[in-house]
Parts: structure tokens; C-alpha cells; sequence
């Protein structure tokens, strides 16, 4: 244990311009997600559809994951990291402008899986890429990219609700990301990514090299990101409705609790950063919990927005290091196979994101929202075993 710790105690995160390139592209991929995210109910308006039917765009996202996931070792493979991440980014940029320019229904599924999968690629090779180039400061690299990336989804958030009362209008925004797309492309472009990993001989040759099974730590590893990812997921998906439930707020005041939710995690994922240089993983992961814990409870109790908001803030601040060091876990215990870790990862993600909203919907259906927010310790306390299991070594063969 003291080892460890004194290794971590002179651990170094290096940002040179490799590091800045993966940032910056998870920075854009915050533009397609957050700015979705943020359309979509402009965009069921517009289309004049069901909340039901607008629904099946965030079921599109999970499958254009999934199937992003079963591509990526693959895409990888053939393209190298480099051009696997800028294809990613291409794809995503083409899935937001299908979007923007219909309001076709089967046009703008297309264009939310479009840009899921291609998104996919970019975030999980590109976190693969950064935990290798940085080896034992992987995990705070990870954090900082993706406090970058929240950052600049906040911002875009906000920029969508104030073009949609202008003549611009919402659709105006989300050209963000084609736009930043082509400019990072341009400035960034020869910027080579993180080398990859050394091929095996066997697939040198032309044969490709069967695969040892993942062990059981892996498998547990990546039940912990499910839950984490679903966890997070139900806190942006079903928040405002508990919040204007339990304080009696309007549904469109009620919409600001996501803010302090998201700004919670912004201040987080940067701490983290920092912290995980002198922490390691698993016990940040799980101190990462029992704040998330702590932030539901005076959230689910209270009916005064003020603690409504501080318990939101404190689920944020939790939350956010939870997807960053549940990644870097699947990463860690992957036996080197960090493209496949990534890709396992995806998958896992993908179906959180389809499943874990739905199931609390149909929780609050039958019971209320209120009943249905239980979920949140039960997966707290689902990742906590997984956390343990996973920490256990594997035996010997």
C-alpha cells in the first residue's frame, strides 16, 4: 500500500499537444450530445410527436452505441486510432446535421444513431488512447478531459434555450458541431494520436489472433459502469419531474435543477483530475458514491428547492467522477486490451443509457416518481458489490 502510494504521490499528468487533441474532440462530442439532449424537446414540437415517440430517439442513441461497440475493435484495427477518431467525429457531425436540416421521423432516428455511433468511437477510442499515453495518470487525464467536455456541453445547453426565442432559432446551435468539427480538423488535424497498440503477430500475418476470455474482474468491472452510467442518465432524464413534484415548482422552473446537477459535475470532474494524480481508482470510485448517496437523500426528502438544489449539486459533484473512473477501471482490467476495453464499454454505456430511464419510467407509471428515485441507491449499492468483486484478485490457474 505505501508503494502504491508514494508512486502516485509523484505522478505527473503531462498535457502536451496529443492530450490537448483528445480533449478538444471530446469537447466537440459534448456539443452533439449535451445539444441533443437539450433539442430534443424543441424538436418534438416542431415534429408535433408524443413524448412516447420522441422517446425512440434516445432509444436510437443506444443502439447506434451498441452497434458502434461491436464495430470499434474492428474499425480500429483497420484505421488506427488516429483516423478512427476523426471518422467518429465525421459521422457524428453528419448525424447532427440530418437533424438540423428535417423533421422527418425516420430522418432524425437516423440521425441521432448516426451521431451516437459515431460519437461512440470517438469517446471510448479516444479514452483508450489517453489512459495508454499517460499510464498511471491515466485516470486523472480521463477525469479532465471530460470535465472540458461538460463544460462546454453546459455552455451549449445554454446557448440552444437562448437562440430558441430569437430568429435564428434552436437549429441554430446545434451547427456548433459540424462547425467545430471542420475547425478542429483543420488546426488539429495532423496532431498524431497516442501510438496504438502493438498488433500480435498472428494478425500481422493475416490470421487473426483469438482473444483470451476476459476474467471475471473485467465482467464485474463493466457491471459497475452499467450501473454508474444508468444512474447518471436517470438523474438527467428524471430530476426536473421529481423536483417540481416534491417542491411543487413549475415543470419549465423545474428544468433548472439539471443545471445544478451538470454544474455539480463540472466542479467535480476538475477536482477529480487532480485528485486521482494522488488517489487511487477504486477507493475515489467508491468515496464518489457515498457523496452521490448523500446527495440523493437530501435531494429525495426535501420539498424546499433550496435543499432540492444543494442535494442536486452534491449528486453532480459525486456523479461526476463516477463514468470517468468506472471507464478507467474496465480500462485497468483489461489486460492491456484497451481499444476492446473501450469497446466492451460502449456497449455496457449504450444499454444503460436505453434502459435504466425506461425502467424508472415505468417504475413512476405505476408507483410515482418519487417511489421510482429508489433506484438510485439500489444501483449505488449494485456498483458498490461490483466494486468489491472486481477489487478481488483473480486465482491462480
Amino acid at each position: 500500500m505505501s508503494s502504491t502510494t508514494s508512486v502516485r504521490s509523484h505522478t505527473r499528468l503531462t498535457r502536451d499537444r496529443p492530450t490537448w487533441l483528445i480533449y478538444l474532440q471530446l469537447a466537440t462530442f459534448s456539443t452533439y450530445l449535451y445539444g441533443l439532449s437539450a433539442a430534443l424537446p424543441l424538436l418534438r414540437i416542431d415534429m408535433g410527436i408524443s413524448q412516447a415517440v420522441a422517446g425512440l430517439h434516445g432509444t436510437a442513441m443506444a443502439v447506434g452505441g451498441v452497434l458502434s461497440g461491436i464495430a470499434m475493435p474492428r474499425l480500429t484495427r483497420r484505421l488506427g486510432r488516429h483516423r478512427a477518431t476523426w471518422t467518429g467525429l465525421a459521422a457524428m457531425a453528419c448525424g447532427v446535421v440530418l437533424v438540423v436540416a428535417t423533421t422527418a421521423l425516420p430522418v432524425t432516428l437516423l440521425g441521432f444513431g448516426l451521431a451516437s455511433a459515431g460519437g461512440s468511437v470517438m469517446l471510448y477510442v479516444g479514452m483508450a488512447a489517453l489512459s495508454d499515453h499517460h499510464g498511471t495518470a491515466g485516470p486523472a487525464a480521463i477525469n479532465e478531459a471530460n470535465a472540458v467536455a461538460v463544460t462546454v456541453g453546459i455552455g451549449l445547453s445554454y446557448l440552444i434555450s437562448v437562440l430558441a426565442g430569437t430568429s435564428l432559432g434552436w437549429r441554430a446551435g446545434l451547427l456548433l458541431t459540424p462547425v467545430a468539427t471542420i475547425v478542429l480538423f483543420a488546426v488539429m488535424g495532423r496532431v498524431w494520436m497516442p501510438s496504438d497498440p502493438p498488433v500480435p503477430d498472428a494478425e500481422r500475418d493475416g490470421a487473426p489472433a483469438a482473444p483470451a476470455p476476459y476474467g471475471w474482474r473485467f465482467h464485474a468491472a463493466c457491471g459497475v459502469l452499467f450501473c454508474l452510467v444508468a444512474m447518471e442518465f436517470l438523474f438527467n432524464v428524471w430530476a426536473a419531474k421529481l423536483l417540481a413534484d416534491q417542491t411543487g415548482m413549475a415543470a419549465a422552473a423545474a428544468a433548472t435543477g439539471l443545471t445544478a446537477f451538470t454544474a455539480g459535475i463540472a466542479v467535480g470532474r476538475f477536482a477529480a483530475g487532480r485528485m486521482a494524480l494522488r488517489v487511487a481508482p477504486t477507493p475515489l470510485l467508491a468515496g464518489a458514491l457515498v457523496v452521490t448517496l448523500a446527495g440523493w437523500a437530501a435531494f429525495w426528502v426535501s420539498s424546499q428547492p433550496v435543499f432540492s438544489y444543494a442535494g442536486l449539486v452534491l449528486c453532480g459533484l459525486g456523479v461526476s467522477m463516477q463514468f470517468p473512473l468506472g471507464l478507467a477501471r474496465v480500462i485497468a482490467m483489461s489486460g492491456g486490451r484497451t481499444d476492446q476495453a473501450g469497446a466492451a464499454a460502449s456497449i455496457w454505456a449504450s444499454v444503460a443509457v436505453g434502459v435504466g430511464p425506461f425502467v424508472l419510467g415505468a417504475i413512476a407509471d405505476a408507483s410515482g416518481t418519487h417511489t421510482a428515485f429508489l433506484m438510485v441507491p439500489l444501483l449505488l449499492a449494485f456498483a458498490m458489490i461490483g466494486i468489491a468483486l472486481s477489487s478481488r484478485p483473480e486465482p491462480a490457474a
